[in-house]
């Protein structure tokens, strides 16, 4: 649960409008998002990309995969980057702009992008290299960087996680550097820190806003998923099995191939679709997972979706489909807008969890809605007329590990 950084839980609401102390802010910019990566792999480089390429829209226009050129008054123009750390050899040293297509990055080029100024630093490995990536990838020599000291002279307004899947420690650890920073948190990777009491209560105590936990995609396996088991929901139809296989061939699903690095992903993936479901179908009647690692298919990921279920008369009904995306362009206006999300909680003195932006944007969110309902939530958020980006009286939903979503 977000708070304002006075300790109301209810922004002290009149009228529609959040009443918060002020506070100086200075170091900050109104008209900029200042932000740093952790992981400068491909998710980082269509995201670079992404701000780029749309960086003249104009305002009214429709971006495929952004809810509004301009989100609370931010463009995505208005996005700086600050910082980038890593620990590849490849990439440490360089400027972000060409550490982006460096090393075991494949994703599609679809932007030129200019020299930035942005030198990437050495990170903290910690176990974010497992069995299979440090085959690959050579650590950069060196001590880590000074995380906290280059947050804060960059003047850094918000930090986005994409580390590897299964770098449980080490995403804890930047968590610790960020909290210390006073910068909020965009976490696209599941390891559950926006969802955790623990994680969700230290970002509130400092009051800093976070959005968890694991990016959803523009339109990816896990929400079409997902609006599959909810069609068949209000239709009527009773689902009784249901599997989701992906493939793909960058370093993400190399990395899968290590079993042990998959448990919070699986937890994440699985629950995001049962929280569509209003009755258990039983955990041996739901299988969703990364699949193998095919090297030719580079950045593409397919995911082959089967639901099957009963219809009127108890007869069999049946869906099987095949999804082909690029997998990290997917996910880019996805974090744009939780980027200048966050950045508005900056602004509104918001602590804590995100609830309404969380809840559509990602995976596992501290509270699971149905999509309608959560991108209802985060309009209203950003048109500042939900209660510190949670839901408005009489809009409910259950905690992430509980039950169903509520409409």
């Amino acid at each position: 649960m977000a708070t304002n950084k006075n300790g109301s839980k209810n922004g002290g609401r009149h009228n529609g409008k959040a009443t918060t102390t002020t506070l100086k802010t200075s170091s900050r910019s109104r008209r900029k998002v200042r932000v740093a990566i952790l992981g400068v792999g491909n998710c980082a480089s269509s995201l670079v990309q992404g701000v780029e390429y749309y960086k003249d829209a104009k305002p009214g226009a429709s971006i495929p995969g952004l809810m509004h050129v301009e989100l609370g008054g931010y463009h995505i123009r208005d996005i700086e980057f600050s910082a980038a750390f890593d620990i590849d050899k490849e990439k440490v040293g360089k400027d972000l702009a060409d550490a982006i297509f460096s090393g075991h990055n494949n994703t599609v080029k679809f932007s030129e992008v200019p020299h930035l100024g942005v030198k990437v630093e050495r990170g903290m490995t910690h176990d974010g290299l497992g069995k299979y990536l440090s085959e690959i990838i050579t650590k950069a020599p060196g001590p880590t960087a000074d995380i906290v000291g280059i947050l804060k002279a960059t003047k850094t307004d918000v930090v986005v996680n994409y580390l590897p899947v299964g770098s449980e420690e080490a995403v804890k650890w930047y968590a610790e550097q960020v909290l210390e920073a006073g910068c909020a948190f965009v976490n696209c990777m599941p390891v559950f820190l926006a969802r955790e009491p623990y994680w969700r209560g230290r970002f509130e105590k400092r009051g800093i806003p976070i959005i968890g936990d694991d990016i959803k995609s523009q339109v990816g396996a896990t929400i079409v998923h997902r609006i599959l088991t909810r069609l068949f929901e209000d239709r009527g139809v009773k689902l009784e099995r249901t599997y989701q296989l992906n493939f793909g061939g960058n370093t993400d699903f190399l990395n899968m191939l290590e079993r042990e690095r998959l448990v919070s992903k699986k937890i994440s993936k699985t629950n995001s679709v049962k929280s569509q479901m209003k009755t258990d179908i039983g955990a041996d009647n739901i299988h969703i997972g990364p699949s193998d690692y095919v090297p030719w298919l580079g950045d593409r990921k397919w995911a082959y979706i089967r639901l099957e279920g009963r219809s009127f008369g108890d007869v069999p009904l049946n869906v099987e489909l095949k999804l082909e995306v690029w997998d990290s362009p997917n996910s880019a206006g996805v974090v744009i807008d939780a980027i200048r999300c966050c950045k508005l909680g900056l602004d509104r003195k918001l602590g804590g969890a995100l609830e309404g932006p969380s809840s559509y944007f990602m995976k596992s969110p501290p509270a699971q809605y149905t999509d309608g309902v959560a991108h209802q939530l985060t309009e209203a958020f950003i048109a500042d007329t939900s209660v510190n980006g949670e839901p408005a009286a009489g809009v409910q939903a259950v905690p992430a590990s509980e039950g169903s979503a509520r409409r």
